[in-house]
C-alpha cells in the first residue's frame, strides 16, 4: 500500500535527518481526518519534484512533525503537456482538472471559448479557478506526482494563440478535422499543447485562428467525446508514444 502524501511549501532543507514541520489544513487533515500517529511513515512533496519519505515524531491539533529518511529531486517530466480546456457548464471542469492531472499534464489553462455555455466573471471566476486548483492539488498527491500542474487564470483567446505560438507541437481536437492524432510525430521533449473546446465545439473563427498560430486541427477517432474527457483522450495518446510512458 502506498503512503500518504502531503504537500508543503517547501523542501529545500529537508537532507536525510532533518526535522519537517507540517501544518494548517494540510497537517489537520491527516492528524484530525486521518488519525495519523507518531511512528508511521508519510511521504512529503513540495509538488515541483522534491519529495522525502519521512517518520511521524509528533502531531498536535493543525501540525504534526517529520523526521526525513530519505530525498529525492525528480527530473521535471518531458515532453511537457499543456491542456488549454474551455470552460464547461456544471462540474465537469473539476472533473476535467482531475483526470488530467492523473494523466500527467504539466498545466490546465481555463479558456473563455466563443461557445462556453459557463462564464468565470468577478467573484465566480476566483472561487471556480481556486476549485480547479484544489482539485488538481488533491488528483495530484493521489496520483503520488513529485511535480504538480499549474492551474493558470482564465485566459482569452488572444492569450491561447500566444501559447501555441511557443509549442513545439500545437494540436486543436475537432470532430470534424481530417487528420488523425494517431498520425502524428510527437516530440520526445519540449512543449506540447493541446486545445479542447467547449460543448458546442470550436468556432470556425477560432480554429482559424489557431491554424495561424501553427496549430493542428485533429481528431480522435469516429466517436463525439465530451470536454471533459477529450483531454485525457487526447494526451493519454501522445503520451503513449513518448519515453514517459516506455
Amino acid at each position: 500500500m502506498s503512503l500518504p502524501v502531503h504537500l508543503v511549501p517547501s523542501l529545500d532543507a529537508a537532507a536525510v535527518g532533518a526535522a519537517v514541520t507540517v501544518e494548517g489544513d494540510e497537517a489537520h487533515h491527516a492528524v484530525a481526518v486521518r488519525r495519523l500517529r507518531v511512528g508511521e511513515q508519510v511521504v512529503l512533496t513540495d509538488g515541483r519534484g522534491r519529495s522525502v519519505v519521512g517518520e511521524v515524531t509528533s502531531t498536535g491539533k493543525r501540525v504534526f512533525d517529520v523526521t526525513v529518511l530519505s530525498a529525492e529531486q525528480a527530473p521535471e517530466p518531458g515532453p511537457s503537456l499543456t491542456v488549454v480546456q474551455a470552460l464547461p457548464k456544471g462540474d465537469r471542469g473539476e472533473l476535467a482538472v482531475e483526470v488530467l492531472t492523473e494523466v500527467g499534464v504539466a498545466r490546465v489553462v481555463p479558456w473563455a471559448a466563443s461557445r462556453s455555455v459557463a462564464v468565470w466573471k468577478g467573484e465566480r471566476a476566483t472561487k471556480s479557478l481556486a476549485r480547479w486548483r484544489s482539485t488538481a492539488r488533491e488528483a495530484a498527491k493521489q496520483a503520488r506526482r513529485s511535480w504538480h500542474p499549474v492551474v493558470d487564470p482564465m485566459a482569452s483567446t488572444d492569450e491561447v494563440v500566444e501559447l501555441l505560438r511557443g509549442a513545439d507541437l500545437a494540436v486543436v481536437l475537432h470532430e470534424d478535422a481530417t487528420e488523425p492524432l494517431a498520425g502524428l510525430d510527437v516530440p520526445a521533449a519540449g512543449h506540447v499543447v493541446v486545445v479542447v473546446g467547449p460543448e458546442g465545439g470550436v468556432s470556425a473563427d477560432e480554429l482559424a485562428t489557431f491554424a495561424a498560430a501553427g496549430a493542428r486541427a485533429v481528431r480522435l477517432g469516429d466517436e463525439v467525446l465530451r470536454t471533459s474527457t477529450a483531454g485525457l483522450a487526447a494526451c493519454s495518446a501522445l503520451l503513449s508514444r513518448t519515453p514517459r510512458w516506455s
